[in-house]
């Protein structure tokens, strides 16, 4: 399996592993939220706000980034 896969599998399953042990104690993600102050609604607002941020900055620096990430490609030596 390819390093970058196994990776997500690990933290997926660790992950499960953990909430299912946080739930057994009573704490739900609401709770974990509250604590710090925000309300699940709260954070999907600032997941949104960081979307809409985010996703034309990426188009934007993706102008300068590709071409010049092509031309370096172009002009490396071949691998053997």
């Amino acid at each position: 399996m390819h390093p970058f896969f196994w990776t997500l599998f690990k933290i997926a399953a660790f992950s499960l592993l953990v909430g299912a042990g946080l739930s057994f104690i009573n704490v739900s993600a609401e709770d974990v939220l509250g604590s710090i102050g925000l309300s699940p609604l709260e954070l999907w607002i600032y997941l949104l706000e960081f979307w809409d941020w985010a996703v034309p900055n990426m188009i934007l620096g993706s102008f300068i980034v590709v071409p010049v990430w092509i031309v370096i490609y172009l002009f490396n030596p071949p691998r053997a």
